[in-house]
């Protein structure tokens, strides 16, 4: 075995950096193999190459650090001891950096990482549920990361990079980011089970002309306002509209309560609230559209996989 100067160097500083500057990385995979069979031979098998250049890469890297790796004998090669402690850090780096490679990868396609989704409350529906379920079935180790709030303040956050994806209820201002139709629902009313027109054959919007109309001032609550305002001026009416800041679940205790009625979509009937009766507005000529909005400078493969996912089922599932 012979140990010089630069073998001991190599020792003391433990495979620094700068020893493995200009040794190309595949020098350093056949080191690996060679140590694990102890032939060149066997080697070569396993790497796919010849037996010839397997020697060379050795012997090229050996001149390189200035160190004997291996000793060569007639049936094989044995580790040296500075070929030892060698193998044994370049293992460990070439394992780091096959798991940072794995991880580059999965992120880049889109199976790992993470996925922020801004919604409104009112639409925890089926249609949601069904594409986050989806999406996490397809993709498991994507973190979705979900924050509720107003439409505009989620379109904002869009705007901002803070959210990959929003899903709002119509209309919405956001010429600047993309944005695509999902799916709809029909609009509801609805009412205390005490209530007079909880019992009518039939509601039509002149009928809850008189009503106080309870709203939420985040979630839909501003495209709710705009949507009933028209329904009235086109009966030469004004609504009366009470802005609650609260929580759905609280507007429709508040509903429950006989402290007025409300505006919803056909998602809410997952809600299991027993006071309520919830009716269809026969005179109501659209229906609540839902869109996704993200931003063109988002290049998340995530979000990608997200709206493919989210195109396919709205496809399927046009009467959403």
């Amino acid at each position: 075995m012979r140990w010089g100067r630069s073998s001991r160097k190599l020792m003391k500083q433990n495979t620094p950096v700068d020893a493995l500057r200009g040794i190309p990385l595949i020098s350093l995979r056949y080191a690996v193999v060679v140590s694990e069979v102890l032939n060149f031979r066997h080697a070569a098998n396993v790497l796919g190459a010849t037996q010839s250049s397997v020697s060379a890469r050795i012997k090229g890297l050996e001149d390189a650090l200035g160190v004997i790796l291996f000793e060569r004998r007639s049936r094989g090669v044995q580790l040296t001891e500075a070929g030892r402690r060698f193998v044994a850090e370049v293992s460990v780096g070439i394992g780091h950096l096959d798991h940072a490679t794995l991880t580059a990868g999965a992120i880049s396609s889109g199976a790992k990482g993470r996925l922020a989704i801004g919604l409104i409350s009112s639409l925890m529906g089926s249609f949601v549920c069904e594409l986050r379920s989806r999406f996490r079935a397809a993709f498991p180790d994507v973190e979705q990361i979900v924050i509720e709030g107003a439409s505009a303040q989620m379109v904002a956050l869009v705007r901002n990079a803070r959210l990959d994806l929003a899903l709002v209820l119509d209309p919405i201002e956001a010429p600047d980011c993309h944005s695509s139709r999902l799916w709809t629902e029909s609009y509801l009313v609805a009412l205390p089970s005490s209530h007079a027109l909880a019992r009518a054959d039939a509601v039509n919007w002149i009928d809850l002309a008189a009503e106080s109309f309870l709203l939420r001032t985040v979630g839909a609550g501003p495209q709710l306002f705009e949507h009933i305002v028209r329904r009235m001026a086109e009966r030469g009416r004004s609504p009366h509209v009470r802005r609650c800041e609260v929580g759905r679940d609280t507007l429709f205790h508040m509903v429950a309560n006989a402290e007025g009625v409300t505006l919803a979509s056909e998602s809410v009937r997952r809600l299991n609230c027993p006071d309520i009766v919830l009716r269809t507005i026969d005179d109501e000529t659209e229906r609540a559209c839902f869109s996704a909005i993200w931003s063109p400078h988002n290049h998340n493969p995530a979000l990608r996989n997200m709206l493919d996912i989210a195109f396919a089922q709205s496809k399927a599932h046009p009467s959403h």
